[in-house]
């Protein structure tokens, strides 16, 4: 990935689109081919599907506005979960109180999963215009039964907005087979650059929703007092994109279809399961969400004693083990779960047993100095 933006910038670092000269058509090429292989790997029926944005919050942002102000009125519903991201929560909150709509949210069972029962009774009360889901939860690890859900919401015609910041990088998706409207991501948790980021939609949506920003590029045709706009993907992006975030996250994305997602996603349940068998023989350890690995992504939120999430993120350093202290911009959820904070250990491709093993060294070490 980095080899690929240090072509970019040594070779033929220009605008695409915009020019006839070499290097901005190979830069234009490079950027399209991005667009290409990112929808192959959520198999997107079109690369037109595909949007270029800033990260899985701008993505968001984008559906809250271009398509949320157009479709949720007075009194119409959006309904999230329990365990979402702050992301997938603020948007919605701002579209509601600017709208008049209400926020429903699905709760969680003590272990973690969703309560489907609340989930049916929202739809069936009717006015629920989107659900907001994530996919797999960045604490507890709860990989969601998005597909089952999408197909009930479109029962009741309510559009579905799958986060999939912690899913797309981890296990195979297909959007076509969840058949979601909407499915946001970020690159830089999956081997690519920061500030890039995907929003596929739905292409029919995109044809009917408004511009998110104006400007260069975004446009046909601009007169003293109207304009009219390209056709999506390219309404979508205004000005000069993150040309080189994209190609970026093109190269990161053949690396990552090279490994295989169903390799990764075997390599982190095995890591999951020998971590969660390694952790719960802690003494004073509490572990959130499912005990299953199968049902779980590679993330385990934890909490030893009553140490604050922040000491023991600090005392890890010390060990080089760099893991996630606070509320994981998840505040609703860290109420849920009765506490102010949790310690979050997460694996990847490049993650091993040993690596394990020395996290629950430096855990015992922890629970030594703060005479557990």
């Amino acid at each position: 990935m980095i080899e690929g933006l240090d072509r970019y910038y040594r070779e033929y670092n220009a605008n695409v689109f915009r020019g006839v000269y070499q290097i901005s058509e190979e830069a234009t090429a490079a950027y399209e081919t991005a667009r290409k292989r990112i929808a192959e790997l959520i198999n997107a029926k079109d690369p037109s599907e595909i949007i270029f944005v800033r990260g899985t919050t701008e993505a968001i942002n984008l559906v809250a506005h271009s398509w949320g102000r157009s479709n949720i009125g007075l009194g119409d519903s959006v309904m999230l979960t329990e365990m979402e991201h702050h992301s997938n929560i603020v948007p919605w909150q701002l579209l509601a109180r600017d709208k008049g709509a209400q926020l429903k949210y699905v709760g969680i069972s003590d272990e973690g999963r969703l309560l489907t029962e609340e989930f049916h009774g929202y739809l069936e009360n009717g006015g629920v215009k989107l659900f907001a889901v994530t996919q797999v939860s960045n604490v507890l690890g709860t990989v969601n039964p998005v597909r089952e859900m999408v197909r009930e919401a479109h029962r009741y015609n309510c559009r579905v907005l799958v986060d999939a910041a912690q899913s797309v990088p981890h296990i195979a998706v297909d959007v076509q087979d969840l058949d979601c409207d909407f499915l946001a991501f970020s690159g830089h948790k999956m081997c690519g650059p920061t500030g890039i980021g995907v929003l596929y939609a739905k292409r029919d949506l995109l044809e009917k929703m408004e511009p998110y920003q104006g400007g260069g590029e975004m446009i046909r045709e601009v007169h003293l007092y109207e304009a009219s706009f390209k056709d999506p993907p390219f309404k979508f992006e205004a000005g000069t994109t993150d040309i080189s975030g994209a190609i970026g996250l093109g190269v990161a994305v053949d690396y990552l279809s090279k490994v295989g997602l169903r390799n990764i996603r075997n390599h982190e349940r095995d890591l999951t399961a020998y971590a969660l068998d390694k952790l719960g023989k802690l003494k004073q350890m509490r572990i959130y969400g499912p005990a299953d690995p199968d049902t779980r992504g590679g993330v385990i939120s934890f909490n030893l004693a009553d140490i604050h999430a922040h000491d023991m993120a600090s005392l890890l350093d010390e060990d080089g083990i760099a893991v996630r202290s606070g509320h994981h911009c998840a505040q609703p959820l860290m109420e849920r779960l009765g506490v102010a904070a949790t310690t979050r250990a997460s694996f990847y491709l490049y993650n091993t047993e040993g690596e394990i093993d020395r996290l629950v060294e430096s855990l015992e070490r922890a629970g030594r100095v703060f005479k557990i």
